[in-house]
């Protein structure tokens, strides 16, 4: 019997993306190896690290018990998957060059864009994204826990330095960084074309599958064409129609119950 996988989200409502990248990745990853999950909310105070997402696994035994394992942490999640054999290694065919590149987009979106958006959705548009991350508090609990989020994203954003740039320097890197994107991806989908493989996703390195970065862009471009709270971005991405393009082909394909975004 297989094991029971819930995947907690952050938020309960199945059926629609979050804004959370990172819970779209790992959502990705499970559908790109075909194993099925169900969906909860969850709370950031229930999970490991401290992180949203977070995975709930029940494996049954051979006295009828069953055994629990929770797991946080999109990256190690699927390295532990990877490992065990329950997801395909998307990489496995890659040279040493490709997957140089395809860990060097992950990082540039996970630990760059990441806090790029970040200051954009906590320190640009404070009440728009409390309102929304915040929507199951009443409104005095909205606004307490509000501000410690605030202050440690201020504190954090500091540190690591991308706050000590200006609001026009922040808005560039970002420009160039889903250019950079979006010239791969349009390479990718002129060798789609060229091959005739039809209206199926093409994938971010070429050829006929994905590889571990894909699940990172899309759960990144997802992330940005959905959230209000990240408008800059918002308009960055949709300035790529082939960006969109690329995400909208591989939920199509492996999240078709899902509600898709507005091109508009």
């Amino acid at each position: 019997m297989s094991p029971k996988i819930t995947l907690y989200r952050g938020f309960p409502t199945p059926g629609i993306y979050t804004w959370s990248p990172f819970v779209t990745k790992l959502e990705a990853r499970f559908r790109f190896s075909d194993i099925r999950y169900s969906t909860e909310g969850g709370s950031i105070r229930a999970a490991p690290r401290g992180k949203i997402p977070y995975i709930r696994i029940e494996k049954p035994t051979s006295s009828g018990e069953s055994t629990t394992e929770i797991l946080s942490d999109s990256t190690l999640i699927t390295r532990r998957y990877i490992e065990e054999g329950n997801f395909d290694d998307l990489n496995a065919h890659l040279g040493v060059k490709e997957r140089m590149l395809d860990r060097g987009i992950t990082s540039l979106l996970e630990d760059r864009v990441y806090f790029l958006q970040s200051h954009e959705k906590w320190i640009g548009n404070y009440y728009t994204m409390r309102a929304h991350i915040l929507s199951s508090l009443p409104y005095i609990l909205q606004v307490i826990v509000g501000q410690l989020i605030y202050r440690k994203q201020v504190s954090t954003l500091h540190g690591q330095g991308t706050s000590r740039y200006s609001d026009e320097e922040r808005k560039e890197f970002k420009r160039e960084i889903w250019g950079e994107i979006n010239a791969v991806l349009v390479q990718a989908r002129a060798e789609m074309i060229t091959r005739q493989d039809g209206d199926g996703p093409f994938w971010l390195l070429g050829g006929d599958r994905p590889s571990e970065a894909d699940a990172t862009v899309f759960g990144f471009v997802v992330g940005a064409v959905i959230c209000t709270a990240c408008p800059e971005t918002q308009g960055i991405v949709r300035g790529f129609p082939v960006v969109v393009e690329y995400a909208r082909r591989i939920h199509e394909r492996y999240f078709p119950e899902y509600q898709v975004w507005s091109d508009f």
